[in-house]
């Protein structure tokens, strides 16, 4: 075979591993920047596709399939690689080669996995990674030895140094070469529980036979788990990173958030400068412009949380995190796996709600979608700040406590009592016959994060929350802008021109069912683009009062509505927002992760009844208080 036939050649190898692996290291390594990440056709499950060149010359693509313990299809994530693997993936080439990545410190489950994935009749290699750190803990595995008890080859890397992954691809070349003619894929039978406990056992007897352990073990992980397992001091220590967490994330992404907001603000200038007044000026800088500059700024907030989501991650600290969390949340009725996607809610809904497919049960799975909405998402904090400095003093409690931060956390408490009290209802009243698994979490050794890894990471997120709210609020606000300016005023009309726009005339339509909350066609109105981007209703309530103003328009805003609202009116506007129905892009993630409209419908509608409920009774108690 030629040079030039070997480049032609098109050769499919696909990732599988446990999770903490060092899977997805081992992939950034192959691939570099050659990759992309897209969703598999049906499901919102991440599929990372990238390619590299074989020292030969052949043109690879590579596959980073879900991490799994298993093939049982127990979750969205095991069955997307169970069927990608046994090629029963639609338009999906079925795998040439099937590369295992097991941890070289910690191989019991991977083991099983392998054995597992001997069923399907893929090609297999199996690739024992961080290999340096099981030498150095002294861990002393017979690599021959373990190839000839699994049957099939097997090869060490080191996925995180330079050059760590050049053996593999060398062995690409040799495995391609040798490769025997493809055969029709095994048939596939549901693993039982008779089979995973056959396999572990094998596994077991591989590890005992092929595997020596120092005299002495690497005590360090144990040590920190004595301490970050603890009780009580292990919750204390969370509570303190999830406060520097928050900190982070309203603190450090502010001057980058005005740096967006002030670049939106002069391309908004430039607009004015170039482009006469009328419609086209009006649609770029209020359609487009705003559409647009609502998510840039919102991401430095969403590239903060997952910085440290990630981090948290690849040190080992949220599988802890999540055991820690498991009793509290058990008594609300949630799975121990529910603090990830609920923590990543606090940033947004959206990542949080995609990251509730680490939950294998599928009811755990959607009660967890249904109460992440609740978490009090950074998008609220515009709003919460704004009438919070109209109409809370800035004044002490108790001579040290400031009113206004002590109103803001109590927001931020009532989201979390509310989103346990539905997750409560939902599991022990509608689903009264679930019995709950038990909380089973492998936990990894701790690791020193990989830079790089992390830095693709942040990307890769960042780019997808681009792509799936962006358009979705771009869109929502295009369509706010049109309700907003037609029909256009009446010449010599001496009201604001969005009084005589459809906006005004939707807004006092429903203004006779929000009365009852205390709220006014204008407030109704506001409450339409906040359905594209909570935030945005702080620009929407400057529109339909006639505000004007750059960098002083917020403090305008609050000045005006100061003066225009009740304190009861604030109050139930604040409750409202609590429990306000989700953006646009959310609910269409929920129809996503969901599989169709009917979970999307019933969020919705769950959480305007609830919104509606809140600000009812906060409306009429503070009336009843002389608020109003």
């Amino acid at each position: 075979m030629t040079i030039s036939d070997v480049t032609s050649e098109r050769f499919n190898l696909a990732l599988v591993g446990v999770p903490n692996s060092g899977k997805t290291s081992l992939f950034n390594a192959l691939t570099g920047s050659r990759q992309k990440v897209a969703n598999y056709a049906g499901v919102t499950v991440e599929r990372k596709s990238g390619a590299f060149v074989t020292p030969a010359g052949r043109q690879v693509t590579l596959l980073d399939l879900p991490g799994t313990y298993s093939l049982r299809g127990r979750s969205p994530d095991e069955i997307i690689t169970r069927d990608v693997v046994l090629g029963k993936r639609p338009g999906e080439a079925p795998p040439d080669l099937v590369l295992c990545i097991a941890d070289a410190t910690n191989l019991r489950l991977t083991l099983r996995l392998i054995l597992e994935l001997k069923r399907t009749g893929r090609p297999l290699l199996v690739v024992l990674n961080m290999f340096d750190i099981a030498t150095r803990r002294g861990i002393t595995i017979d690599v021959d030895a373990m190839s000839a008890a699994l049957g099939v080859p097997v090869i060490t890397s080191i996925a995180v140094r330079k050059g760590g992954a050049d053996a593999l691809r060398a062995r690409t070349d040799e495995f391609a070469a040798n490769m025997p003619a493809p055969v029709a894929p095994a048939e596939w039978t549901q693993t039982s529980i008779a089979d995973m406990k056959a396999y572990q056992r094998e596994a077991d007897r591989i590890i005992r036979d092929t595997v020596t352990m120092p005299t002495k073990p690497d005590t360090l992980t144990s040590r920190v788990d004595a301490v970050v397992l603890h009780p009580v001091g292990g919750l204390l220590i969370l509570a303190v990173i999830l406060f520097v967490m928050f900190q982070a994330v309203f603190s450090w992404a502010t001057p980058l958030m005005e740096l967006l907001s002030d670049g939106a603000g002069a391309l908004g200038n430039l607009v004015a400068q170039f482009v006469p007044e009328g419609l086209l000026q009006s649609f770029l800088q209020n359609g487009l412009i705003a559409g647009v500059g609502s998510v840039l700024v919102f991401l430095p907030q969403i590239i903060i949380i997952f910085l440290f989501i990630l981090l948290l991650e690849d040190f080992g600290y949220m599988a802890r995190a999540a055991f820690l969390m498991d009793r509290i949340m058990g008594g609300a009725g949630l799975h121990g796996r529910a603090f990830i996607p609920l923590l990543s809610s606090f940033a947004c809904a959206i990542p949080g709600i995609m990251a509730t497919r680490v939950i294998d049960n599928r009811r755990d799975r959607l009660t967890t979608i249904l109460i992440a909405p609740l978490m009090t998402c950074s998008a609220r904090i515009p709003v919460y700040t704004l009438i919070i400095a109209a109409f809370i003093p800035a004044t002490d409690v108790w001579g040290w406590i400031n009113l206004q931060g002590l109103v803001m956390f109590g927001l931020y408490v009532v989201g979390i009592a509310s989103a346990l009290a539905v997750s409560f209802v939902i599991k022990f009243f509608m689903l009264k016959d679930y019995q709950p698994a038990p909380f089973m979490l492998e936990l990894p050794d701790y690791k020193m994060p990989r830079l790089k890894s992390i830095g693709i990471g942040v990307y890769t997120r960042a780019k997808m929350f681009l792509q799936r709210a962006g358009t979705t609020i771009l869109a929502m606000m295009i369509l706010i802008w049109f309700l907003a300016t037609f029909p256009q005023a009446p010449a010599g009309a001496t009201e604001p021109a969005i009084d005589y726009s459809l906006a005004a005339m939707i807004g006092k339509t429903l203004e006779p069912l929000f009365s009852a909350i205390g709220f006014n066609w204008q407030i109704v109105v506001a409450l339409i683009p906040g359905m594209a981007a909570r935030e945005v209703a702080v620009g929407a309530l400057g529109t339909v009062y006639a505000i004007e103003g750059g960098k002083e328009a917020a403090e305008a805003i609050g000045q005006a509505l100061s003066s225009k609202w009740s304190l009861a009116t604030a109050l139930s506007f604040l409750a409202w927002f609590i429990f306000a129905p989700q953006c646009a892009s959310t609910l269409a993630v929920i129809r996503r992760e969901t599989g169709g409209t009917k979970w999307m419908l019933i969020t919705f509608f769950y959480m305007f009844a609830l919104a509606y409920l809140a600000s009812l009774i906060t409306y009429k108690i503070a009336v009843a208080a002389g608020l109003g």
